[in-house]
């Protein structure tokens, strides 16, 4: 839905938190009313085509139900709306349309965007589309001045239009959920900012870190995703006037004044359209918004596997909150971490989303296709999925604890401190590998006997470099 303001999940998003490019949108997006999720009714079988008039037979019944779309894309009947008034007062401005007939398209116009926003779509009507939807409702409000509302424009623009509109949109609401989720990395960093953690590589004990680094590397994941939505939305706009696919006698000015006009503040993001053919024919802004979903999704995927493994009572070296878990209907002791099991498996889902699109497009020739239809579904069913995950877990980041006593534990592995320890003979004058090879030894003999370098004699530690004195080597290796 439509951004009224920055302020979100009880928090109010200071000025640096929200780029100009976002706060310009969001001023002027206030203007739209939000599209709620479809519930209500209103009566009657509209079956009638925009279409029509070429043909002598009626569709098949079975056929109809596959083509028609407006079970998904009501989604989009906000963004329709908004073309349609743009374009009725372009109308108006060539001449199209009197005074008369512009104010009663433009007051049912916005009735139907309350009324959607009140009871929402009735999904089940024998109606294709939104665009249908919405011209039979104007029918019922403006009479014959509905007639003309379709005049000189195609689906082919409103669809281009509303799905680049809601792309824009979301951008943004996608990026304030980023910057909930940076804000509950940092609380988690700082609340547990003097404590030291193992890292891994190859999922293998490494060395140590700072438990603050640890969390802070997805902070810079997501930093990246926040990075690229604003790239997205600085580079991507909604065009007006592509008709079919060679435009129409209503000039791109009309529209460049009727925004004027109208939404003076939204003529950033929309414009007259430069080259009719691509505006109808171009979804490149639904793949690539798909792709930035796709890697915010793999980071998500990445923060959960981790905490996951973490969690275990093989690692225990973090509690998760109950609320975020669930239990085992059987057996009585689980406590699974089912929110990020199913954040990681939704991976599959979204990649999946991303590649359904692209591989769609790509042997369409010029200009729109019927196949392109098929992205909504996929851009609806991303987006859904990472709106809902992130809002979650930024929620339940602030809630994870670090178990203080097995952490301990895990640390008291002098494995963790190999790499201190050939570093510690470099700066004593031996080379690297030398040292790395020494160290080696020590930790190979250690692990072998399963005893700890403090319990190795003094003169035991020089058999594997004569550097290696026990008194320096107790202040590099952990204390218990």
């Amino acid at each position: 839905m439509i951004l009224t303001g920055t302020h979100l999940g009880g928090r109010t998003l200071s000025t640096p938190e929200v780029s100009k490019a976002r706060k310009r949108f969001l001023a002027v997006a206030s203007v739209f009313l939000a599209v709620t999720k479809q519930a209500g009714k209103f009566g009657g079988f509209m079956g009638d085509k925009l279409w029509g008039g070429r043909f002598k037979k009626n569709i098949d019944k079975s056929f109809f139900e596959f083509e028609k779309s407006l079970q998904y894309d009501y989604k989009l009947a906000e963004f329709d709306i908004l073309h349609s008034l743009i374009h009725i007062q372009a109308l108006y401005l060539e001449g199209f349309l009197s005074k008369k007939e512009l104010d009663s398209l433009s007051k049912s116009l916005r009735t139907v965007l309350v009324e959607i926003k009140e009871k929402g779509v009735d999904v089940s009507l024998d109606i294709e589309d939104i665009h249908t939807y919405i011209q039979k409702k104007v029918e019922k409000k403006a009479g014959k001045a509905a007639e003309k509302l379709h005049t000189l424009r195609s689906r082919n623009d409103q669809v281009s239009f509303d799905e680049r509109m809601y792309c824009l949109e979301h951008s943004l609401t996608v990026g304030l959920k980023i910057e909930e989720v940076i804000a509950s990395l940092e609380f988690l960093a700082d609340k547990y900012k003097d404590y030291n953690f193992p890292g891994y590589t190859h999922t293998q004990r490494a060395q140590v870190v700072k438990f603050s680094s640890y969390i802070l590397a997805y902070r810079q994941m997501f930093l990246r995703d926040s990075r690229r939505l604003e790239n997205f939305y600085n580079r991507i706009y909604a065009f007006v006037g592509a008709g079919a696919l060679a435009g129409s006698v209503l000039l791109g000015r009309a529209y460049g004044q009727a925004l004027k006009r109208l939404f003076p503040k939204l003529r950033a993001k929309i414009k007259p359209s430069g080259n009719t053919i691509d505006t109808v024919a171009d979804r490149d802004y639904v793949v690539e918004f798909l792709s930035v979903l796709s890697i915010i999704q793999m980071h998500i995927s990445r923060l959960s596997g981790d905490f996951i493994l973490y969690s275990s009572q093989e690692f225990n070296l973090l509690e998760l909150p109950e609320e975020y878990c669930t239990g085992s209907s059987l057996m009585p002791q689980k406590k699974n971490p089912d929110f990020l099991e199913l954040a990681r498996g939704y991976t599959g889902r979204v990649y999946g989303n991303l590649i359904s699109v692209l591989v769609m497009m790509k042997g369409l020739v010029l200009s729109y296709n019927r196949d392109m239809q098929l992205d909504k579904e996929p851009l609806f069913s991303s987006l859904e999925i990472v709106e809902k995950e992130l809002g979650l877990l930024s929620g339940m980041l602030r809630k994870v604890k670090l178990n203080a006593a097995a952490l301990k534990n895990v640390l008291f592995d002098d494995a963790l401190y190999a790499t201190n320890l050939a570093e510690y003979l470099v700066r004593k004058g031996e080379s690297f590998s030398k040292a790395h090879y020494a160290v080696g030894r020590l930790m190979a003999y250690c692990r072998h006997k399963s005893i700890k370098i403090k319990d190795i004699s003094a003169s035991g530690l020089k058999k594997f470099h004569k550097f290696l004195d026990k008194e320096e080597l107790v202040k590099i290796l952990p204390k218990e």
